[in-house]
């Protein structure tokens, strides 16, 4: 479990936070790499085929 606290250490949390500015929409880094992954899985669960699909059309 020791190398949980070296990876801790590795991202500096004493700082101040970074945000992104499009006109009045300020949004932290953080939250929008959360935003873009949960877009991400979304369209992933939209686009690929259930694993066990194509062995059910082939016995009907």
């Amino acid at each position: 479990m020791a190398w949980i606290s070296f990876l801790a250490a590795l991202i500096p949390l004493n700082g101040y936070g970074h945000y992104l500015h499009w006109g009045v929409i300020n949004i932290s880094v953080a939250n929008f790499i959360v935003i873009v992954l949960m877009v991400v899985t979304f369209v992933a669960a939209l686009l690929l085929p259930f694993p066990g699909r194509s062995r059910r059309k082939e016995s009907k």
